[in-house]
């Protein structure tokens, strides 16, 4: 798998842009990939440290349509904290 395919998007919330001073980045990403390749995939992308990466799966919330009940998708978050030394990731920047 490609960096592009571990790493689908970054998460824009108020509780992800709070982490940002401290070198911390939410990212959205694939569900079949585990710690390492995720930490290898933000290494390559954004040409940073990664210190550690903390993963949690959200299960998929009950909708209703009229009388019909479904489930959205899972999804797999990433937290990633960067090394002390490592530079900050410049996409991030423009947004605070």
């Amino acid at each position: 798998m490609t960096p592009e395919d571990i790493i689908l998007k970054p998460v824009l919330t108020e509780k992800g842009y709070d982490g940002i001073a401290d070198k911390k980045y939410t990212f959205i990403v694939a569900k079949s990939a585990n710690k390492t390749q995720i930490k290898i995939a933000v290494e390559e992308m954004f040409g940073v440290d990664v210190k550690s990466v903390n993963t949690v799966t959200r299960p998929g919330k009950l909708k209703r349509m009229g009388r019909n009940e479904g489930y959205t998708p899972k999804t797999k978050k990433a937290i990633v904290q960067l090394e002390e030394a490592s530079k900050p990731i410049e996409y991030f920047n423009s947004l605070t």
